[in-house]
């Protein structure tokens, strides 16, 4: 089974929103940071990802249609490479609110794990660490303008390299008909899921 889609988008973009729509119009299951969470052997894989060394995607998406989230979102390049036919959704929101969102969700949640007594939930945070926060963006998190910049930035490069015919420039608020218009299937007779909002994530759902 090769990726049908790829999410270019960062997390907290309305990934887990998107994850759940995706596979609930066929394309399932879909690779979203949940997954490392009940696969913490992957964290590895996406650690050499990170240090540039080889990954066999094909084992490491085995049984996936889709991904979305970090971190797959930060190898979009290299996804999209790999599988050439693959469409690609790139999740967007206003830049404000989503660093309102990451300060108020998973970089708080991230300093928190580091200091767990759990070995495993420090394990984790120190992976995501690397590969976000510090790879993504240097470890700048109180810079509101440095971390929009690269929010933006990502966006920008994302539109300018994928074809205008293989990307989808997607709000989770636009709902099913775009994305099931991009994706050639119908819409389902259902609301669009709406989850993991901030007051979520702080009330300890999903994440």
């Amino acid at each position: 089974m090769a990726l049908d889609v790829i999410g270019a988008g960062l997390g907290r973009t309305g990934t887990l929103s998107l994850k759940l729509a995706l596979e609930k119009i066929g394309f399932a299951k879909c690779y979203h940071m949940r997954e490392v969470f009940e696969h913490p052997q992957h964290i590895e894989d996406w650690a050499k990802a990170h240090r540039g060394e080889r990954v066999d995607w094909e084992q490491l998406f085995a049984g996936y249609r889709a991904t979305v989230d970090w971190p797959a979102c930060n190898f979009w390049r290299e996804l999209t490479e790999f599988y050439p036919h693959a469409k690609v959704i790139l999740s967007v929101r206003d830049s404000e609110r989503w660093f309102e969102s990451i300060q108020a969700t998973i970089y708080p949640a991230t300093l928190r794990a580091l200091e767990s007594e759990d070995s495993a939930n420090v394990h984790w945070a120190q992976w995501a660490d690397e590969l976000i926060w510090q790879g993504m963006f240097g470890g700048r998190l109180n810079d509101k303008q440095h971390v929009i910049d690269v929010f933006e930035r990502h966006t920008e490069t994302v539109r300018a390299t994928i074809p205008a015919e293989r990307l989808l420039v997607y709000q989770a608020s636009e709902g099913w008909q775009p994305l099931c218009e991009f994706l050639g299937v119908a819409a389902p007779d259902e609301p669009f899921p709406k989850v993991n909002t901030t007051a979520e994530f702080q009330r300890g759902r999903p994440r």
